[in-house]
């Protein structure tokens, strides 16, 4: 059976069909639309038109920015009853506080700080007041909020408390929507509490995302499962999805780490992903995007569950080319983006860009009627080797910010924008260009596995180290079949212990990734 990839960038969206050994046999690339929906469901109609039959397709992968977008643009978002259990300890900073205020507004659905949670041991605080839980899950009711977010103390650690009250708000209202901290975030109670409220915000975007794909499908007669990209790789059942949209918001650069990978076969490396707009680079680890160890701030919120370890450069093939005293100040950040074939010189528009500076140079070609590099020659000839040299500049200072030691590294380059750099870049051994390279992202989501991550705490003294490693392989298993994953053949690819000095008890972090084959499920 064969794949359907779409991928989702700045300038344009790609959309692949793939065999079952990851093979390149179509490809489509549509505008990116401002409503992106659009762009999404033309080039699935493109891409579907150039020869493969819908009843060939087993499985469609959908990489998606709706649910990043939401929150940048602070539209669309659902109101969330925020429940907080820690009292006595907890109250100094209350939820959201240190939220940009539009961004708080728009999201809060009431705040509630109650008794409970536990020690980093998994001992209780102190005990849960169920009556009080009762009325505020009627009043979260009476009000109309449908989404609710809990964050307990030491939830990884210990995910009593916050199962219990997403028990108590389903018995009053079977239908409400309740996502518990420990099942989006690891240690660090704000940064979780953060990351969950942001899920639930997200889900009714993600849900019309869905909805839209879904509807496509069913329009070009694809009968088959859909899966959407996750921010470390993988993919997950669009069931899953509606539950932790948020592990859909950084899927972009994960996707091209993941097709670098497929399209080279290469493990380990440095991935440069150049779009229209950025240039992310990222790191292959043993065939997947290396995570990030840092809290992750998206929209002005600081979260720290699962994303990839990006720097991203305002450097790609529509950045704008800015000149002042004869002299070249800057590539980027601004670019035209889309509009790059109405506004760059070489085709006949009046904005510089660094897709016009490396035709002009020769660097790459670029099959299209409407150029004419001698434009960009007669009007800007004496500048393009000096923006050029600071462009490759910018992509090598990237490479050398992601590395972890001052060895020579090999690179790979993927996107559309990749033809404008050279084939030797300072910090690279080896400079690799696949075929097929303008299409990483939208293979890498076609081409891509189930998986699931637990990171979990644990107290030696309360716990054996082998319990405690079966333990998290065994939530990680599960999870991952959760996701979509065929049972018989999910697998643990990666295992981090990492001790907790600053805690007593013989305090660790443990940190499973399990990944699997695509499962048999219902098509539709």
């Amino acid at each position: 059976m064969l794949r359907l990839g779409v991928d989702i960038g700045s300038t344009h969206t790609d959309a692949v069909v793939v065999n079952e050994k990851g093979e390149l046999l179509y490809a489509a690339k549509s505008v990116t639309t401002p409503d992106i929906t659009s762009g999404v469901l033309k080039a699935m109609e493109m891409v579907m038109a150039r020869g493969p039959k819908p009843d060939e397709i087993g499985a469609v992968m959908f990489g998606t920015t709706h649910g990043l977008n939401a929150i940048i643009e602070r539209r669309r978002l659902a109101k969330v009853a925020v429940i907080r259990v820690g009292l006595p300890a907890t109250k100094a900073i209350e939820p959201m506080l240190d939220w940009p205020q539009e961004l708080r507004e728009a999201v809060n659905g009431g705040i509630y700080i109650i008794p409970g949670g536990h020690e980093y041991t998994g001992e209780t605080i102190s005990e849960l007041d169920e009556s009080q839980l009762r009325q505020i899950a009627k009043e979260v009711n009476m009000r109309g909020i449908r989404h609710v977010a809990v964050t307990s103390v030491f939830s990884p650690v210990n995910p009593d408390h916050e199962k219990r009250v997403k028990e108590i708000f389903n018995e009053e209202d079977p239908e409400i929507s309740v996502t518990v901290s420990h099942e989006i975030g690891t240690l660090g109670l704000l940064e979780r509490e953060n990351s969950t409220i942001l899920n639930c915000s997200i889900m009714p975007v993600i849900k019309g995302a869905i909805e839209s794909v879904s509807q496509t499908m069913k329009r070009l007669g694809i009968e088959a499962p859909l899966y959407l990209t996750q921010n470390d790789g993988t993919v997950m059942s669009s069931e899953y999805a509606l539950k932790y949209p948020i592990f859909t918001v950084a899927t972009g650069a994960s996707n091209a780490i993941r097709g670098a990978f497929v399209l080279t076969g290469i493990n380990d490396a440095v991935v440069c992903d150049t779009g229209g707009t950025t240039s992310n680079v990222g790191v292959l680890v043993k065939g997947f995007p290396r995570e990030s160890s840092q809290d992750v701030v998206i929209g002005g919120v600081r979260t720290n569950f699962r994303m990839p370890d990006i720097i991203s450069v305002g450097c790609a093939g529509g950045s704008i080319v800015k000149l002042d005293n004869n002299k070249v100040l800057d590539v980027g950040p601004e670019s035209v983006g889309y509009r790059l074939v109405e506004q760059g010189v070489a085709w006949g528009g009046d904005i510089l860009t660094a897709t016009d500076v490396a035709l002009a140079l020769g660097v790459m070609r670029i099959e299209d009627s409407r150029i004419d590099t001698m434009r960009v020659v007669e009007k800007y000839g004496d500048y393009l080797n000096a923006a050029y040299r600071l462009i490759v500049q910018k992509i090598e200072d990237a490479i050398d910010r992601i590395k972890t030691s001052a060895e020579p590294v090999p690179v790979i380059l993927v996107g559309g924008g990749s033809l404008m750099l050279p084939k030797n870049l300072a910090g690279a051994s080896t400079v690799y260009r696949p075929e097929g390279a303008q299409y990483a992202n939208a293979i890498g989501a076609a081409t891509a596995l189930v998986g699931a991550l637990v990171d979990k705490a644990y107290s030696y003294e309360h716990t054996s180290r082998r319990d405690a490693l079966a333990d998290a392989e065994s939530e990680a298993k599960n999870r991952a079949i959760l996701a979509g994953a065929e049972p018989s053949s999910v697998q643990i690819v990666d295992v981090e212990e990492i001790a907790m000095p600053y805690l007593p008890g013989n305090a660790v972090r443990i940190r499973v990734k399990a990944v699997g084959k695509l499962g048999r499920r219902p098509n539709g």
